[in-house]
């Protein structure tokens, strides 16, 4: 489904992302580890075509998007929860969803029932602005918006951080169920290894913008978490 080949990214003059090549296959959630600063979110943000490729490839159902503009990659069927959530703070909840339609791969006027039964608070929320919300509120509509375009692939970057317990137990469920469904393939990437460990099937971690390591989760070995996520 997509295949991340020998990427090269970065800012300005600095290159973060080295020879970076990743796979993921469809239905599958592959997760994304490593310590704060290794290039994560940029790897996220590359893919997205948020940051431009210096070198390597982007390949998404076996079509080229290295060159892709953002618009065209979502429209394809790529969904993206970034870090910070990213709301419109000034626009209603349901102001929100409805531009999380502007990127399906076909016209829609309505909100799909899928991405609003996974988040069942939202819709006694949707007269009310986003910036109101509480952090997790906020991101379970983040979450919502990009299930709205009903993607095939979904970039999760650190869809748990700074929010209470329950929320991510809620996020959890989601994942798993998003997982069962066999649909939607998942990117995530996140800190906290309990929350991977329980919805992951392969695992990535990244060390200084390069991939260190690669396995499924029985390779995932207190000998590697040492080496390379712990502080």
């Amino acid at each position: 489904m997509l295949a991340v080949q020998q990427l090269e990214s970065g800012y300005g003059e600095s290159i973060i992302l080295r020879e970076v090549s990743m796979q993921i296959k469809p239905g599958q959630v592959v997760c994304l580890l490593g310590r704060n600063g290794v290039g994560k979110t940029t790897l996220m943000r590359s893919i997205m075509g948020l940051l431009r490729a210096r070198n390597g490839k982007v390949v998404y159902k076996n079509a080229d998007l290295t060159k892709a503009a953002p618009a065209r990659r979502a429209r394809s069927g790529i969904g993206y929860v970034p870090q910070g959530r990213e709301i419109f703070a000034q626009l209603t909840v349901y102001e929100n969803l409805l531009l999380g339609l502007e990127a399906s791969t076909t016209p829609m006027a309505v909100i799909p029932d899928e991405a609003i039964a996974k988040f069942p608070v939202l819709p006694s929320m949707y007269n009310r602005r986003g910036g109101d919300l509480s952090g997790g509120q906020q991101q379970q509509l983040a979450f919502a918006r990009a299930l709205a375009s009903n993607p095939d692939l979904l970039l999760l970057d650190e869809p748990c951080e700074g929010i209470q317990p329950s929320i991510v137990e809620d996020i959890r469920e989601v994942i798993r169920s998003i997982k069962q469904d066999g649909k939607t393939a998942i990117l995530l990437a996140e800190q906290s290894l309990d929350f991977v460990k329980s919805v992951g099937d392969y695992f990535y971690i990244l060390e200084k913008g390069v991939v260190a390591w690669e396995g499924g989760l029985d390779a995932l070995s207190d000998d590697v978490i040492r080496s390379y996520l712990t502080v």
